[in-house]
């Protein structure tokens, strides 16, 4: 009897410890939006950490270790994957939340959702679909998706409003990092931390992957970024978290903030990234490459949906045919991808029998 009683209790001290140790301006998960569908608490996690939990064992979170950070397939044990990214973001996030006082629970089940929704071959993926979608396609809106109907053979993962709305409003594109617009912003402190994590991470790996494939070197970053960065892959994301948590939550204000100077090295460093990374012709090609691999694939399921089903597709009651085949390429690992095109349009060795 004793300790099914202090099962129950386990839930209501973690919020009690919430409380006590997280700041005014943190979200605390018995003050939760709560769920779209109502559900019993879990009696030994909080509502953020069951949050959690049911992303890192989702399927889809599984899947990202196969789809595309920045090179296609890359065959060095060392690339980042759309995995390894999305740890690298909860880990930075994690290291603002504790930091600040923020709670930390929700920065992480954010950081681990935030990318569920991408395409096979990174952005070139999220493009194609973007362009033969009704509606347009955005990885934020298809994580959301994943997180609210796909998972669970239809049923979704019920995740709380505060970490839905992270996952939704974590996407800055070629955008301002940083604005004022709460149709943009994440309506807690933590998903805006995210948000700045996102970016954080992505432009000090994809720079580290760059070098490594040999695409760039050190000497060519300008200066102005590495003055105010630093030369170094340790150095500019240390520069990058304390500016963030030396800037942020003031006593008499609650806001997520970088110094000006380093969110304009940041943006400035994307911005050369893209020059000299993404769009550089010996990785832009197989991109176009891997697009017309998707392009095919979404006007083949598109008219056949006996194939779609057979094939691991699935339809939704009341979508659309081609509201299902978005789900279903957005769904598949690069890997998934090409062995499939591979199966539908090119020759297979003839087998004897």
């Amino acid at each position: 009897m004793t300790k099914v009683f202090f099962l129950v209790i386990i839930r209501h001290l973690l919020e009690q410890r919430e409380q006590q140790i997280l700041s005014i301006h943190a979200c605390r998960s018995e003050q939760t939006a709560g769920r779209r569908i109502p559900e019993p608490p879990c009696p030994v996690r909080t509502a953020f950490q069951h949050d959690r939990d049911r992303i890192l064992h989702c399927k889809s979170f599984r899947r990202l270790k196969h789809k595309t950070q920045v090179f296609l397939s890359p065959e060095g044990d060392h690339y980042r994957t759309r995995l390894t990214h999305t740890l690298e973001v909860s880990q930075i996030a994690r290291t603002v939340a504790r930091a600040l006082a923020l709670n930390e629970d929700l920065t992480e089940a954010i950081a681990l959702g935030h990318d569920l929704g991408h395409t096979p071959f990174g952005h070139a993926g999220e493009r194609v679909l973007n362009e033969l979608a009704p509606g347009g396609f955005h990885h934020v809106r298809q994580s959301l998706r994943v997180v609210d109907v796909l998972e669970k053979e239809g049923a979704g993962l019920n995740l709380t409003f505060e970490v839905r709305d992270g996952i939704l409003k974590h996407s800055k594109g070629q955008g301002p990092i940083l604005c004022e617009d709460p149709a943009v912003m994440a309506a807690t402190l933590e998903g805006r931390i995210v948000r700045l994590a996102d970016i954080i991470a992505y432009v000090n790996h994809d720079l580290d992957d760059a070098q490594r494939a040999g695409l760039v070197k050190n000497c060519q970053i300008p200066e102005a970024i590495t003055s105010i960065l630093g030369a170094s892959h340790a150095c500019r994301i240390r520069t990058m978290v304390t500016d963030m948590i030396e800037n942020s939550l003031g006593i008499d204000d609650s806001t997520i903030r970088l110094s000006r100077p380093v969110a304009d090295a940041i943006v400035e460093l994307r911005d050369w990234l893209y020059e000299h990374v993404y769009q550089v012709p010996t990785v832009h090609e197989d991109f176009e490459k891997a697009s017309r691999v998707l392009r095919e694939l979404f006007v083949f399921f598109a008219g056949n949906e006996k194939a779609l089903i057979a094939h691991g597709g699935r339809r939704l009651f009341g979508d659309r045919l081609d509201v299902s085949v978005v789900d279903f390429i957005a769904g598949m690992t690069d890997r998934y991808a090409i062995n499939l095109y591979h199966r539908l349009f090119l020759p297979q060795p003839w087998k004897i029998l």
